[in-house]
């Protein structure tokens, strides 16, 4: 009888072999029996190719293809469709992930199964300044919205967790977006999607240079700002992108001013990176171990 997969990790990647070696290192010791994780290269060309072709022959992870994408949404549009878990957690390659928190809303939506979505709160890091970490929320947006003040509200996907089945209700991603978490959030919510908010942190965003190609789409990003705002009737509160985007453009904002001064900045300080995301990763469990946290449901 074949075992039933009730979580899938979904990962899109692309030419980011350091990060996405750490990231997997730790996600296939945490994995369960009842889990899979699915990766969907884009054609890489750093080696990530041949090391996840090796994880995959090993039966490390399950589901991977390398081939071209037209861009990010395109991705991670197609590991959901691979998927085969009843709950979808994506995973970006460069953030640190609490397993014990995403197993806490794993378990949740598996007992609750008219929940599409869980969100939780977040917290951020800059790479070269990683010991400088903010806690980020948005439990009053999605108490708003819970109480019919708002239609939608924004959120970052990087601590979401999806129903599967869900998707033929909210969809995939807009490809059409650069700012794919931003349309997706306020599509999510202004459907009126069942969507539950944890306090704790499943998450911790890290931001460098490598994740701040929004700068180069700053007028695009304006404009579709404007375009989703009106279609999902989004008031904004301060928002016209998702919070986390704007910490990763202040992240490459900080680079690019210390290379102008003529101060020394590696884009990733490989050296160093083992033992920066073994410190996030302590600390993302020291958050979370250090007091209960709870379900936030809609009325």
């Amino acid at each position: 009888m074949e075992l039933t997969i009730n979580l899938s990790y979904i990962i899109a990647t692309h030419n980011r072999l350091p990060f996405l070696r750490i990231t997997l290192e730790k996600l296939v010791n945490e994995l369960l029996p009842d889990e899979e994780i699915v990766v969907v290269d884009g054609n890489s060309t750093d080696g990530s190719k041949a090391y996840l072709q090796k994880l995959f022959d090993e039966g490390k992870i399950h589901r991977f293809i390398s081939e071209p994408d037209k861009n990010q949404a395109h991705a991670w549009n197609k590991a959901m469709l691979m998927a085969k878990g009843i709950i979808l957690k994506k995973v970006i390659d460069d953030d640190v992930f609490y397993y014990h928190a995403i197993r806490k809303c794993k378990d949740f939506m598996l007992a609750n199964p008219l929940v599409d979505v869980i969100i939780s709160n977040d917290l951020g890091a800059n790479l070269y300044d990683y010991k400088n970490i903010q806690k980020t929320t948005r439990r009053p947006q999605f108490e708003k919205w819970k109480n019919g003040i708002d239609p939608s509200f924004t959120f970052g996907d990087v601590h979401m967790l999806i129903r599967r089945a869900s998707l033929a209700y909210i969809g995939l991603y807009n490809t059409s977006f650069i700012m794919m978490d931003w349309e997706y959030s306020l599509r999510i919510s202004y459907l009126q999607a069942c969507i539950v908010y944890y306090t704790g942190y499943n998450a911790l965003s890290v931001a460098h240079a490598q994740s701040v190609s929004s700068l180069k789409n700053t007028a695009m990003i304006t404009e579709q700002g404007k375009k989703g705002a009106g279609f999902y009737e989004y008031k904004g509160d301060r928002h016209e992108i998702s919070l986390w985007s704007k910490i990763k453009i202040q992240a490459g904002k900080w680079l690019k001013s210390k290379k102008e001064s003529g101060v020394i900045v590696k884009d990733e300080p490989a050296e160093e990176m083992g033992f920066i995301y073994n410190y996030l990763y302590d600390h993302i469990a020291e958050v979370n171990n250090a007091q209960e946290f709870t379900f936030l449901e809609q009325a």
